[in-house]
């Protein structure tokens, strides 16, 4: 490789007696400076010096403590899922239709880097309890998604350096972490640490590994596909100093938990964070996944464990090769990068303290991933939100108790991925079932593992017969449940539900935000395997486990500290249950398939033939018509509120990812179109069909729009002609006729949860110029800024409530015609009803020239496009 352009030269190293490459950290800065800054910093001055050395002065000077400064950031690769990469693709298409329509070769419009894609977000769990479970979903999965799955093999053909992890895998992060993190990577004998994005937010549980990835919107990331650079600025880094270890009984769940409240609590949004002190030692790399994968949950861009000891024995673990293995270590060591107790503790911008031995067993809910609760405070928790009682039902022959468990779910990669919670739930099962313990017939149980590996090993433990005996077979090797793919309630519960009784969900996912899960549950928690299972026999997450679980087949009480395995046992079962020869099938077999995946037919094609009866993949009209140069900046005149919104407003609130209704706006839609009931499917995967997901925008039932009077399921809005009231998307399309901007306002954390590109979308389509928030969640305000919609903050002396909307005001945006990097400041001139006026000055935050851009040629794609066509 040409090393000419950097300022530092590049050093030699051989391993194997191979020579290779690489550019030197201790080129940058003296050793007693490079010694002491964050793991994260030294990695991302590597990358600045080997491919943007004009930005290495600015960087070097900021970590020394100079001024705040951007860096541009070249990920060596991208990871997708598939409800992001659908429209990714279906971007993709349209921008070589965009650039073909110009001029120019559609055939430039590709990923320059390397691209995995994941399909593991479509699988739902319509069958469940009956080892049937597998095959049939895979199999409804197959026949309702196959026009997408076909696009995808559509992409794989036509795009260069995208690759496929076919569905019934495994989850993308669990995919990432067992499969293709490299931990280093070796670009034709130059060395550099493994750094990528993607397009899911939990991307960041790769930084247990020691590699450094985050999420970021699709619309970032497709940017980044086509060569550009991910801009941000030089992050704070936030020391958390584990001290002690954590008690037996006391899981990797809990400790994920109790981190995720004390870092929300103490405030990480836009910060990496990254771990240090005497406890990460004590940490298995299995831990650690579960605490680095929560980082959207606390708010923090990564979560980073240094390369050590333990993550060298989870190579091993995983079947990376010797050779990669002596790779990695003698470059990181080299670097720096190899964290072991000689080293000296970094210096962070800021330290919290966290004692390992303090953690409890916790749940997480009912709302919220960062309302930590402990086990014995789970009852107190549900009744302080519902005050639903008991409720009779013929179905299950006994009365449904109130906070009965409606579903149990062993669920995502966040706790799938951790073989010592899986063993512990299977022990807990086997001895369950041992006892004569069953669930209660009104729990929807299933079991959808990260990974093929987790079935082969529980398979092995013995551990699958007695999981599959209480209900958790296998539904799918998929998100599924976590994403909201959880399907149909018990028919006697959602009976209940329609009647008003209120059930909860007990899940070891990520995320419970109200109807989530299932529409049909607004309370949930988050919980490890174990505990799953435990709630599953229990029935009622008010149940209190110092009382009996039930009585066993002797007719004595069952305690959970009786079928509840010791840390040993676990341990002992693990050892011989984990071989590094599983990961490796697993790994040589990741892009195979099943036979319904090879059996799908293959079509190439530099530009996509739009089928226009399609009601999966329509082409994006946000990329038809686009002109070769942007329009002249310019403020927004007589601008209507839509939608006023409160606090925690959520992409999952905004643009949907779970089951379309059959009634609902979406669904009439495609019913019209000669789409069954049964085949609705999900939000989630019709994300590549505008005219669904503009219909499914602000439908979340528990969503209310501030500007109308009285209860409502799901926001609704005013015409523009005030005149009546009506679901947003048909509200909205009124104002678009009379040629009205519309402005979108909201409180505290506006844009939370999953990196949901469509969020952005749907507001853009709907005619929405501009949100005004009191503060934003670090990917939608990106991803709004990728749709050419502002992300404006209100001053931190002024909430929502005090603007008094009505929704009859105008506003007018001024101050837009000259951005800069930093903070704009953007004039708001807000006109009453009554005839007064009032001036309110407003936040821009734009960190990186390409936000600026973005916003000039109001958007990421409309950029890409006419820098193609040059």
């Amino acid at each position: 490789m040409d090393f000419t352009s950097s300022q530092v030269a590049a050093a030699e190293l051989t391993v194997g007696g191979r020579e290779y490459w690489y550019v030197p950290l201790a080129g940058l800065l003296p050793p007693g400076e490079l010694g002491v800054l964050p793991y994260v910093t030294r990695i991302l001055l590597e990358n600045v010096a080997r491919r943007a050395p004009e930005e290495l002065p600015a960087a070097l000077r900021h970590v020394r403590g100079g001024a705040a400064c951007e860096i541009p950031v070249h990920p060596n690769r991208i990871m997708l899922h598939d409800t992001t990469c659908l429209p990714a693709l279906a971007d993709f298409a349209g921008m070589r239709d965009a650039v073909a329509e110009l001029g120019g070769d559609p055939a430039a419009v590709g990923p320059s880097i390397p691209v995995d894609l994941t399909v593991d977000h479509s699988v739902i769990v319509e069958e469940y309890g009956t080892p049937q479970a597998l095959e049939n979903n895979l199999r409804i999965d197959f026949r309702r998604n196959r026009e997408r799955y076909e696009f995808i093999k559509w992409a794989q053909a036509s795009l260069p350096n995208f690759r496929v992890v076919p569905p019934s895998t495994g989850i993308i992060h669990q995919v990432n972490m067992e499969s293709l993190a490299n931990v280093v990577w070796d670009d034709d004998g130059v060395l550099h640490p493994d750094v990528l994005v993607a397009t899911d937010s939990h991307t960041p549980m790769i930084n247990a590994l020691g590699v450094l990835g985050w999420g970021v919107g699709g619309l970032q990331a497709q940017a980044a596909m086509l060569g550009e650079p991910v801009v941000i600025r030089f992050p704070e880094v936030l020391g958390v100093r584990l001290e002690g270890r954590l008690r037996s009984g006391v899981t990797a769940t809990d400790l994920a938990l109790t981190i995720t409240e004390a870092l929300r609590a103490h405030g990480v949004v836009d910060k990496f964070v990254e771990f240090t002190g005497p406890g990460v030692g004590a940490l298995s790399w299995a831990a650690r996944a579960a605490v680095s994968n929560m980082a959207p949950e606390y708010g923090a861009t990564c979560a980073f464990f240094p390369f050590d000891d333990e993550t060298t024995r989870y190579l091993e673990l995983t079947a990376r090769s010797e050779q990669h293995r002596q790779l990695v270590a003698a470059y990181l060591r080299a670097q720096g990068l190899y964290r072991d107790d000689t080293a000296p503790e970094p210096r962070y911008d800021d330290v919290l303290v966290l004692d390992l031995s303090a953690v409890e067993p916790s749940l997480a809910g009912p709302r919220l991933p960062h309302q930590r609760v402990p086990l014995s405070g789970v009852p107190e928790s549900f009744l302080a939100e519902s005050d639903g009682g008991p409720a009779e039902s013929d179905a299950f022959g006994e009365p449904v108790p109130a906070g009965a468990v409606a579903l149990a779910s062993i669920t995502s990669c966040t706790n799938t991925a951790n073989p010592d919670l899986m063993v512990c739930a299977g022990l807990l099962a086997r001895r369950a079932v041992e006892r004569g313990l069953d669930v209660k017939p009104w729990v929807k149980t299933s079991l959808s593992p990260g990974s093929r590996v987790v079935a082969e090993y529980l398979e092995r433990a013995g551990l699958l017969e007695p999981l599959s005996a209480i209900g958790f077979d296998i539904a799918g090797f998929g998100c599924m449940t976590c994403i909201g793919n959880s399907g149909a309630l018990h028919p006697g519960i959602a009976e209940l539900v329609e009647r008003g009784f209120e059930p909860a969900a007990v899940v070891s996912g990520n995320r419970n935000f109200g109807g989530r899960i299932n529409p049909q549950i607004s309370l949930g928690y988050l919980a490890s395997p174990p505990l799953v299972v435990a709630y599953a026999l229990a029935g009622t997450v008010l149940h209190d486990f110092d009382a009996p679980l039930g009585r066993g087949a002797d007719g004595e009480p069952v305690l959970l500290s009786e079928v509840w395995p010791s840390d040993d046992e676990v341990a002992r079962v693990v050892a011989e249950s984990v071989s590094p020869e599983m990961f490796d099938r697993n790994t040589a077999n990741l892009r195979h398939g099943t036979e319904h995946w090879q059996e799908l037919p293959v079509s190439g094609g530099v530009r996509f033939e739009w089928d226009p009866e399609s009601t999966y993949i329509r082409r994006p009209t946000y990329l038809v018509g686009l002109s070769a140069a942007p329009e002249k900046p310019s403020g927004i005149t007589g601008a209507r509120v839509l939608l006023r919104l409160g606090d925690d407003v959520t992409t999952d609130h905004i643009s949907p990812a779970g089951a379309i209704p059959r009634d609902s706006a979406a669904g009439v839609y495609l019913r019209e179109r000669g789409v069954e009931s049964a085949d609705l499917n999900q939000y989630s995967t019709r994300r590549s069909n505008h005219e669904v997901m503009l219909r499914g925008a602000f439908t979340n039932p528990t969503l209310r729009n501030e500007l109308i009077d009285g209860e409502q399921r799901g926001a609704l809005a005013r015409t523009a002609d005030g005149s009546c009231v009506l679901p947003v998307h048909e509200a909205a399309a009124t104002y678009q006729d009379a040629g009205i901007p519309l402005v979108v306002v909201a409180g505290r954390n506006y844009g939370a949860g999953s990196s949901r590109d469509w969020a952005a979308k749907a507001q853009a389509l709907l005619g929405v110029r501009a949100v005004i928030a009191e503060s934003f969640e670090r990917i939608h305000r990106s991803n709004l800024i990728g749709m050419g919609v502002l992300p404006l903050r209100l001053p931190d002396r002024l909430t929502t409530a005090a603007l008094e909307l009505t929704g009859r005001e105008e506003l007018d945006l001024s101050g837009l015609d000259d951005l800069g990097v930093g903070t704009n400041p953007v004039h708001l001139d807000l006109r009453r009803a009554d005839g007064s006026t009032e001036r309110i000055e407003l936040e821009l935050r734009l960190d990186t020239r390409n936000e600026v851009s973005y916003l000039e040629h109001g958007g990421t794609l409309p950029y890409v496009v006419r820098g193609v066509i040059g």
